[in-house]
């Protein structure tokens, strides 16, 4: 016999969209896309390392100049911000304006350019990723899967973890930001050792 759900359950309508019923953890980064002439920053949540090979993803959407910037170009670039630069990839996030479709706050964003390809990071971010496009794939409702194989990475020296025995120190002191969709976030400075059983392989 079928076991019964749990009784403090409430089921969620997937006829539409479930994901402003509660709160999930996730990164946020800010994606850098060659653009005409210069460049888009825009901050993404649904962002992930694909695999443990040197390849990362975002979801992205067909209405974004993103999508086409980094299909039209081929590369993109990843910046991980601190928690203290909300305020920066907030503004990355600012609507266009005029008919050229424009983003001035851009212009109050300090950057700098990327090494391998045409590209700029958000400055004093503490990971910095440049990407050649690999594949997007399309059909997730609005949405798409860009992915790229990462050619080039810096880390802040800071950031860079030197032994186990120092990652509290280093989570500590780092800002580690994790998005709370929908509309929070939290800096990350009390963690845990995850308790993986004895001999676990990934």
């Amino acid at each position: 016999m079928k076991e019964k759900i749990q009784e403090d359950l409430l089921q969620l309508d997937v006829s539409l969209p479930i994901w402003d019923h509660f709160f999930t953890v996730a990164p946020l980064v800010v994606i850098g896309s060659k653009e005409g002439a210069g460049y888009d920053l825009a901050p993404k949540h649904m962002a992930f390392p694909m695999g443990w090979g040197n390849y990362f993803g975002f979801i992205c959407t067909l209405q974004h100049s993103t999508y086409h910037n980094v299909k039209h170009y081929g590369s993109f670039t990843v910046s991980y911000p601190r928690s203290n630069q909300m305020l920066m990839a907030s503004l990355a996030a600012s609507p266009r304006c005029d008919q050229a479709g424009s983003k001035p706050a851009l212009d109050a964003l300090e950057t700098f350019p990327a090494e391998v390809i045409d590209g700029i990071f958000l400055k004093d971010a503490y990971l910095f990723l440049e990407c050649e496009l690999h594949q997007v794939i399309d059909g997730f409702g609005d949405n798409s899967l860009i992915t790229g194989k990462i050619i080039a990475a810096h880390v802040d020296k800071k950031a860079k973890r030197t032994g186990k025995e120092y990652d509290q120190k280093l989570l500590y002191e780092g800002k580690l930001t994790a998005y709370l969709h929908p509309g929070r976030f939290a800096t990350i400075r009390d963690t845990l050792a995850f308790p993986f059983p004895s001999h676990y392989q990934r």
